[in-house]
């Protein structure tokens, strides 16, 4: 790499929804963008979080002048405690809204110390390093969110963030479109676009066309009222408080991390709520169901969140009874349906009532749709063109989107993570592979999970195991009939006959072995159980023998 040529490294975003991070590099200078993680899919069993692979950077750590952050959505802040502990001392730069959530994490995991959180405005401009760092507002669904632009000796990349264009956004800012439009008169190398709409065509509705819907579920709710939505969703739970002041409900705030996330918008000022009006949960729960609501987290389903235990009576405090209306206030991301869709019917089993997009207006979405990033791609004007965010179907969708505005189709680039993109001399052209992949978040273990015990877990749910015990005498010959243990498998107090048929079987063959070593009696156990399990049952569980 010379000193003239820039390389853009996707590291998390692409082909996925989630774990959003890049990384520009010019010569021995790295600048860092978000550091989010990914939700667990339906096969990632026992699994807590996905982080990107930035392990090619932890070789060059010294180069890393600093990490901006868009905004503080868990898909863009979410990795920060993990980035922090990997590059201790790098200056994070962050608008107000979302250095408060970094900054919440990092007090929480014990990292203050080791980690410098810059407050920077919402059309901040900073050096990093050879980078020149411009920040402007976009629309997004929280507040303080930015895209950022970056003047390199290669060039001025843009980098729109997750984004809409509202023009009448709950907090009244909108996207700055005269900074937009400087871009352009500049002369913009290339664009790094949000593409999680891209499939959707038209524009995305207001945020203001929420609290209608809100207005209309609080007039004709006869009990109390739960709104679940992202934790970090500040201008929902600012529409809340706005419906709940109208009909007279107090609100309590159910989850430590919306909880946390409440009480900081309204130190700082992004969250306005009349004195009174919130209350405390065991407050709440002893209130006439008619005056009072609620705000939960759980919206993608996630069995640990409020919702999920409400769902599943697993809540320490609060339990779903007949006149409660549940208000999915999210859409689902993409894998999370089945989850989703699993605790509405939990909920209705309960009598509950339950409100979701496919019925009233309770949410919109925080993303573009085409309308609008035809409308991004017209404002910046520029030469090359890399749609981000998003599933390979969004990044197409969104390259068609391109060429219909007039980029070249040589000028857009569809690529995945970990694959680079060199800009030298005003010219773009596919670099070197980097890994791109996942890194598992499995409790207190980080990275140490890989996908050969995902399919062992996944092997383990959809077949159950066995465990075969045969025992030997002093001479060495295996003698009785071995014992089966499973789990999953089959119900062994239902099964005894199947069971006993197998280990005759298993013990035949055995004992025919002589005194052979512990090992090659273990490893013929484990092929004759696994070919008498699969003559009798068309299953292959897992199968693991104990010769004793």
């Amino acid at each position: 790499m010379t000193s003239q040529t820039l390389t853009w490294t996707p590291i998390g975003g692409l082909g996925e929804v989630g774990k959003n991070m890049m990384a520009l590099t010019y010569g021995n200078n790295i600048l860092i963008i978000d550091a989010g993680i990914m939700f667990p899919e339906s096969d990632m069993h026992g699994i807590d979080s996905v982080l990107p692979d930035y392990g090619f950077l932890r070789d060059r750590r010294d180069q890393v002048r600093g990490i901006v952050i868009t905004h503080g959505h868990e898909d863009h802040i979410g990795a920060v405690e993990f980035v922090v502990k990997d590059f201790p001392g790098v200056p994070l730069y962050a608008t107000p809204l979302t250095k408060g959530l970094i900054e919440a994490k990092l007090r929480e995991a014990k990292l203050m110390d080791r980690a410098t959180v810059n407050s920077v405005g919402v059309d901040a401009t900073f050096q990093v390093g050879p980078f020149k760092v411009e920040l402007f507002r976009m629309c997004h669904s929280i507040p303080d969110n930015v895209g950022v632009a970056v003047t390199t000796p290669a060039g001025l990349v843009v980098h729109s963030g997750d984004f809409k264009f509202d023009h009448s956004p709950v907090d009244g800012e909108t996207s700055d479109f005269a900074k937009l439009a400087e871009f352009s008169a500049r002369g913009v190398l290339a664009l790094f676009s949000d593409s999680t709409n891209a499939e959707v065509p038209g524009i995305t509705p207001s945020e203001r066309e929420i609290e209608p819907a809100l207005e209309h579920v609080f007039r004709d709710a006869p009990g109390r009222i739960f709104v679940a939505t992202f934790a970090s969703l500040i201008s929902r739970v600012q529409q809340v408080v706005n419906v709940c002041e109208i009909y007279g409900r107090k609100l309590a705030v159910a989850g430590a991390s919306m909880s946390e996330n409440v009480r900081l918008a309204q130190k700082m000022g992004y969250l306005t709520v009349p004195d009174g009006l919130i209350v405390k949960l065991d407050d709440a729960l002893k209130m006439p169901p008619q005056d009072v609501a609620f705000m939960a987290t759980g919206t993608q389903g996630e069995p640990s969140a409020v919702l999920g235990r409400i769902a599943t009576g697993k809540h320490p405090s609060i339990t779903a009874q007949p006149g409660d209306t549940f208000v999915l206030s999210a859409h689902p991301i993409p894998g999370n349906d089945e989850y989703v869709h699993r605790i509405i019917n939990r909920l209705f089993q309960k009598g509950a009532n339950v409100v979701t997009t496919a019925h009233s207006k309770v949410h919109v979405s925080g993303h573009a749709c085409q309308e609008e990033q035809k409308l991004l791609l017209s404002l910046v004007k520029p030469k090359y063109f890399i749609p981000v965010h998003g599933e390979l179907r969004m990044l197409h969708a969104h390259k068609r989107l391109a060429l219909e505005v007039g980029i070249a189709p040589e000028n857009v680039f569809v690529v995945e993570n970990g694959t680079t993109i060199d800009f030298s001399n005003g010219e773009a052209q596919l670099g070197e592979r980097v890994p791109g992949g996942y890194v598992y978040v499995d409790g207190n273990s980080v990275g140490e999970i890989g996908p050969q015990v995902i399919a062992e877990r996944a092997s383990l749910a959809r077949d159950g195991y066995v465990i075969l015990v045969a025992r030997r005498n002093e001479q060495g010959l295996v003698s009785g009939k071995p014992e089966l243990l499973t789990r999953g498998w089959v119900f062994a107090n239902d099964s005894r006959e199947l069971i006993d048929r197998i280990a005759t079987t298993i013990g035949e063959g055995l004992n025919g072995m002589g005194a052979a070593s512990t090992q090659k009696l273990r490893e013929r156990a484990v092929e004759l159980t696994q070919r008498a399990i699969s003559q009798e049952t068309r299953r292959r569980p897992v199968v693991d023998a104990v010769i004793v």
